[in-house]
């Protein structure tokens, strides 16, 4: 089942690209940019020069200095934002801070909220485009969001970039076309006023904004995605940094979809809509990696069966996953990847699932459950 919805989505996302909605033409709502930060000081001052100019005399630019014990806090004021401090050693993480910046501003609310991490770039008129569509549809939208590799990449870096372009731009770009919602991808996100606050923000969650799209769709507001939005993140230069990253994201990826998927699941048929199957068999997707890991020791099963006479029908249906699952990362890679990432990128493709061994083996034995904040490099605007 994974490897079909990884299949379908990928073709789908070679479709023409669909209408998002006629949201150009209704008036710009007024907006509040949130933007929670621990201890940014080193990249915060980037992300506010590209959010700026696309704010409007109307708009609101406010950061939650959570737990800080750096400039974040000074650095931001210098950019003109409002500037909110926090302090609570207990409750900590980005869902605890955007529920007090949110608090805050509730007596004077904006008409829409836009969510921004303080490490990422915002693509011009990003802003823009994903509050509008917010206006328009009522829901939440979610921008694209893709990493960059660092001033001195790895090859795993270049098939990370590749993974999260999958991820966070094809699949949601097919489950667009299928006039399908998508999953939050945890920064450039719309959201009505109406919605976000009473959203059930306050938690420690590890992946807090999936969470959040899967709350959310339950009750009655599953996420549009707007491919033409884009912010863009960098990945860490560090190995040690690069690794707590992918252990936050993978671990409590996988911890959702083992707790989560039956959830959508009885709901989906509860309240009878196809858009929380929809959901619930997106998210039954793990990692690309994990999932190819998978399929790999599968096939070897199969193909030992077969050689001490069992049935060759299990590796015959393997095989044709393992092209499935081929034809959806190459044709991703031929429309989406391959202007930023060399034919080589493929290539590495094994030596990066072979870095990501020791992440799964610790899901099983210690899986990650607490918000552990990765340590930045610094953030360059985008090249004009």
């Amino acid at each position: 089942m994974p490897v079909a919805v990884l299949f379908i989505e990928c073709c789908a996302a070679l479709l023409p690209i669909r209408s998002e909605s006629n949201s150009g033409e209704i008036p710009r709502p007024c907006i509040a940019v949130l933007i929670p930060a621990h201890n940014e000081a080193s990249g915060i001052g980037e992300t506010l020069k590209t959010i700026l100019p696309q704010l409007t005399e109307r708009d609101r630019l406010i950061v939650i200095a959570d737990n800080c014990n750096d400039e974040t806090a000074l650095i931001a004021r210098s950019f003109g934002a409002t500037v909110l401090e926090r302090k609570d050693a207990e409750r900590r993480g980005k869902g605890y801070a955007l529920d007090y910046g949110l608090g805050l501003i509730e007596q004077d609310p904006p008409e829409v909220v836009v969510l921004v991490d303080a490490d990422c770039i915002v693509h011009t008129g990003t802003i823009d485009r994903i509050a509008r569509l917010a206006a328009a549809k009522g829901q939440p939208v979610q921008a694209t969001y893709l990493m960059e590799q660092p001033a001195n990449p790895k090859p795993k870096d270049a098939v990370s970039a590749l993974a999260f372009t999958v991820k966070n731009l094809v699949r949601p770009s097919g489950l667009s076309r299928l006039g399908l919602p998508c999953l939050l991808t945890g920064t450039g996100m719309a959201f009505p006023w109406s919605i976000i606050r009473e959203a059930p923000l306050a938690s420690g969650n590890i992946v807090e904004d999936m969470q959040l799209a899967l709350d959310l769709a339950i009750a009655g507001h599953p996420a549009v995605f707007c491919g033409e939005a884009r912010v863009t993140g960098l990945l860490p230069q560090q190995e040690q940094a690069a690794t707590s990253q992918r252990t936050r994201w993978e671990h409590g990826h996988l911890q959702t979809l083992l707790t989560q998927v039956p959830r959508l699941l009885k709901a989906s048929i509860q309240q009878t809509r196809f858009d929380l199957l929809s959901i619930a068999l997106d998210l039954f997707v793990p990692p690309l990696s994990l999932l190819v890991m998978l399929w790999g020791a599968a096939t070897g099963g199969a193909l030992l069966a077969a050689t001490l006479g069992f049935s060759s029908v299990p590796a015959i249906i393997l095989a044709s996953q393992g092209l499935l699952i081929f034809i959806s990362i190459f044709g991703a890679w031929a429309k989406f990847g391959r202007a930023d990432l060399p034919i080589q990128t493929l290539l590495a493709v094994p030596f990066y699932i072979l870095w990501k061994i020791p992440l799964y083996f610790a899901f099983l034995i210690r899986p990650q459950t607490k918000w552990v904040r990765t340590e930045r490099d610094s953030v360059n605007a985008p090249k004009p």
